[in-house]
């Protein structure tokens, strides 16, 4: 059976967003500075995308190499799919 890649190397990172986003919402109970907020919104919004470019690259370099090595056409194609929903789903966004 395979297995999938672990990606506990990303729950630090995940943790720092989770304290921003409660950061983020004292700001706006405390009626900051809108730009502040921004700011701060951005920093996550970038914070996020890294944690995300790390995961895909994980999949990409584990998961998809290895159904390219050894799975069947069908296989291979789905990983495909998935990897092209995934580019369209983030340029929508």
């Amino acid at each position: 059976m395979k297995k999938n890649p672990s990606h506990e190397d990303n729950l630090v990172a995940l943790r720092r967003i989770e304290g921003q986003v409660r950061g983020v919402q004292k700001m706006i109970e405390g009626r900051k500075y809108c730009i502040d907020i921004l700011n701060q919104i951005c920093a996550i919004r970038g914070a996020l995308a890294k944690v995300e470019e790390k995961v895909l690259e994980k999949h990409l370099q584990n998961c998809v190499t290895e159904a390219v090595k050894e799975s069947s056409k069908q296989e291979k194609q789905q990983k495909l799919d998935e990897i092209l929903k995934l580019i369209h789903r983030t340029r929508m966004s």
